[in-house]
């Protein structure tokens, strides 16, 4: 735990990629990379949100500040198992993100407002201003595997790829399995690209290269747009 990473600012850009597009870029880029150091995982989360979606709703309008709270695992935990509670917040294109690592259970019970934080910090104290302002629960879990590279030249700059994008609203307990329906188009790939600062050159020309540019995905964003919205307001429909 002594060498995770828990602040972060950054740039991060999204490139939604076919297999094909996949494969060719990265046998382009296979040159300039290398393993991170946790370079496959299974990435589990669970965001938080009012019961209308409030927050997921504001964030599709792409407003110049805005931020999200979720609930973090590397692999399927155990109840004692760490997770990360995770506050992202993006202002003008930066990412920030501080996270706190806790037991799942314990993490769990304390954005419920069950317990406390097992330890308080700076962090713990933005979070705790975050459930005081939003009344949020646990609304969708999503998953993906995951590869992550680094440049050989420059750690700080890391690339990843997830594959076989996955939901559920049912279940949302880190420790219960990382299953549920697919959220993207069978073979689709997204390629994260961040760093502190501007891509290198060798970079910038491979993407040019290849017609690569970025897009606004969003793996909660597009889960509330193409299914938990339909659900949601036939929902409320069927109940009028």
């Amino acid at each position: 735990m002594g060498d995770t990473k828990l602040v972060f600012k950054r740039y991060e850009k999204k490139y939604l990629l076919s297999r094909g597009q996949y494969e060719t870029l990265f046998r382009e880029l296979r040159d300039h990379i290398v393993p991170d150091a946790y370079h496959r995982s299974t990435v589990c989360s669970i965001y938080y949100d009012t019961d209308d979606y409030e927050l997921i709703r504001r964030s599709i309008e792409a407003p110049v500040y805005k931020e999200k709270l979720r609930l973090r695992s590397y692999g399927v935990p155990d109840d004692d198992g760490t997770v990360f509670i995770e506050l992202k917040k993006k202002y003008k294109g930066m990412v920030y993100k501080r996270r706190v690592p806790m037991g799942a259970k314990a993490a769990m019970a304390y954005l419920a407002g069950e317990a406390g934080p097992t330890e308080c910090s700076q962090m713990t104290r933005e979070i705790d201003w975050f459930l005081h302002e939003n009344d949020v629960k646990p609304k969708v879990f999503i998953a993906c595997d995951r590869y992550a590279w680094v440049d050989k030249e420059n750690p700080e700059l890391r690339i990843t790829f997830d594959e076989n994008l996955r939901w559920r609203t049912d279940r949302l307990d880190l420790t219960l399995g990382s299953d549920g329906e697919t959220l993207t188009e069978p073979g689709a790939v997204l390629m994260e690209i961040k760093i502190p600062g501007t891509a290198p050159l060798w970079l910038a020309r491979l993407l040019s290269e290849q017609a690569l540019f970025p897009t606004g995905f969003s793996k909660y964003g597009t889960c509330y747009k193409n299914h938990i919205l339909r659900e949601y307001f036939n929902g409320v429909i069927v109940c009028v």
